[in-house]
């Protein structure tokens, strides 16, 4: 089981002083790309105009470059502002491949201090069911404080 603890505070500790929001998700991607063995591909979109999302950090294969707000599971988090957690993603309505390995994921808008939508953080596992209300309680708290300062 993945020490949340431990990964926030690693974070915590790589991110403090830091408003630069492409550096805190460049910084984010890595360390939980590399924390659990669960997560495939990780990596944030950004919001890059009105109801678009364009690629942003990552880690792992090559994602999609542009996803507009209306499709798939990372528009749904932009779009509603709540996490998607997605066990099959062959059973989530207008789910995009960008990756045809990609079984499960799990979706988390991300905020700054001044409540503006940034993006969203994107983790894809190659298992089915790979996430669970842990994972997306204890990544929403990270991101939180991340981008909390963030310009």
């Amino acid at each position: 089981m993945l020490d949340y603890t431990d990964l926030a505070a690693r974070i915590r500790s790589l991110c403090e002083g830091e408003t630069d929001t492409v550096a805190l998700m460049a910084t984010v991607a890595c360390e939980v790309h590399h924390a659990d063995a669960r997560f495939d591909w990780t990596g944030f979109y950004r919001v890059v105009a009105p109801e678009l999302l364009k690629i942003g950090p990552y880690q792992g294969g090559h994602g999609c470059l542009v996803i507009p707000f209306s499709r798939g599971v990372c528009g749904a988090a932009a779009r509603t502002g709540k996490v998607q957690l997605v066990p099959d993603v062959d059973a989530f309505p207008g789910h995009i491949a960008c990756a045809s390995s990609t079984r499960s994921e799990l979706v988390l808008p991300v905020w700054n201090g001044a409540g503006r939508l940034l993006g969203v953080f994107d983790i894809d596992s190659d298992q089915p069911d790979a996430f669970t209300e842990t994972d997306a309680t204890a990544l929403s708290a990270i991101l939180a404080e991340v981008f909390a300062q963030a310009d």
